[in-house]
C-alpha cells in the first residue's frame, strides 16, 4: 500500500499544517510520499503523478482533479480532494463504482473550536482590560498598583482588589448576561463556554435547528430586539451570507445598554 499527498501552495496559504501533519501520520503506517508543488504550477493531478498505479490512498489539496486523472489510479481505494474551503472533485458516485471511498470534510468544522476560544479570550480581555494594562505596564509600573487615589478608599472606585474600568461591563464572566447572535458551530461553543463559567446565556438564531440551542446550553430568544435590551456581553456570531449581511443593525447597537461589551470574533459585515 502506498499513500500519496499532493499539495499546492494556494491550499497552504490557508491551511499551512495539514499536508505535513497528514504525512507524519501516514509515515507511521507505511510508505507515504508528500509532493509539494511550486507556486504557479497549475497542472492537473494526472500530469503530476508519473506512477499512479501503485497508489492506494490519495489526498489532493488545491490540485485540479479530473476523471481522466483518476482513471490512471487503478489501485486507488481511499481518497480526498480538497481546496481551501470546498471539495475539488464531487463525483463520488463514479468513484464509489470503482470501489474508492471518498472522504469529505465539511467546512463548518474547520475553525469552530478555534474561533470560539478566541472569542472567549476576547471576552476575558474586555472584562479585565488585559491588553490595555499590558500595554501600559511595558512603559510604566504604576498600573501594577490598584491603590485608590491618595490612598483613600471610596465606594465603587479603584481599590487593592479592584482595578477594572467601571464604565464598562467588568469582573468575572460568572453572573453576566451574555447575548449571542448565532447558535452554529462557533456560537454554540461560545455559549457553552460562558454558560460553564456561570453566565446567563441567551441566543437568537433564526436559521438554527432546535438541537443547536440545547448543545449551546443557552436559552432561546425568539426576537433580536429583545436579545439586545439587557446584554452585558453581546456577541454576533453568524456566518456572513447574503441573508445575514447587516442583520445586526445600527438600531440594535444603539439599543445595547450603556457599558455593554461587544465581542466580534466573526465577520464584521454582519
Amino acid at each position: 500500500m502506498t499513500s500519496l499527498i499532493v499539495v499546492h501552495p494556494e491550499f497552504e496559504a490557508t491551511w499551512p499544517f495539514v499536508a505535513d501533519d497528514l504525512h507524519a501520520l501516514w509515515q507511521a503506517q507505511g510508505p507515504s510520499e508528500l509532493m509539494r508543488l511550486a507556486d504557479g504550477d497549475r497542472r492537473a493531478l494526472g500530469q503530476l503523478v508519473t506512477q499512479p498505479a501503485g497508489v492506494t490512498r490519495l489526498i489532493a489539496l488545491g490540485v485540479p482533479v479530473t476523471h481522466a486523472c483518476l482513471e490512471r489510479f487503478v489501485e486507488l481505494r481511499e481518497a480526498a480532494f480538497q481546496s481551501a474551503y470546498r471539495p475539488l472533485f464531487e463525483d463520488t458516485e463514479w468513484l464509489a463504482a470503482r470501489s474508492v471511498r471518498v472522504y469529505t470534510q465539511p467546512s463548518e468544522g474547520f475553525w469552530g473550536q478555534s474561533v470560539a476560544e478566541f472569542a472567549l479570550a476576547l471576552t476575558l480581555c474586555g472584562l479585565r482590560r488585559i491588553p490595555q494594562l499590558h500595554h501600559e505596564i511595558l512603559a510604566n509600573q504604576a498600573p501594577w498598583s490598584y491603590a485608590p487615589p491618595d490612598g483613600i478608599g471610596r465606594p465603587g472606585a479603584r481599590g487593592a482588589q479592584y482595578g477594572d474600568d467601571p464604565r464598562f461591563t467588568n469582573g468575572t464572566v460568572a453572573g453576566k448576561r451574555v447575548r449571542i447572535v448565532g447558535a452554529g458551530n462557533i456560537g454554540s461553543r461560545f455559549a457553552d463556554f460562558t454558560h460553564m463559567l456561570g453566565a446567563d446565556v441567551a441566543t437568537w438564531d433564526p436559521f438554527a435547528s432546535e438541537p443547536c440551542f440545547h448543545r449551546a446550553d443557552a436559552r432561546k430568544e425568539w426576537h433580536l430586539d429583545r436579545l439586545v435590551r439587557d446584554a452585558e456581553i453581546f456577541a454576533p456570531m453568524l456566518p456572513l451570507t447574503d441573508a445575514t449581511r447587516g442583520i445586526v443593525t445600527a438600531a440594535h447597537i444603539r439599543a445595547l445598554p450603556q457599558g455593554c461589551l461587544v465581542v466580534l470574533a466573526t465577520r464584521g459585515e454582519l
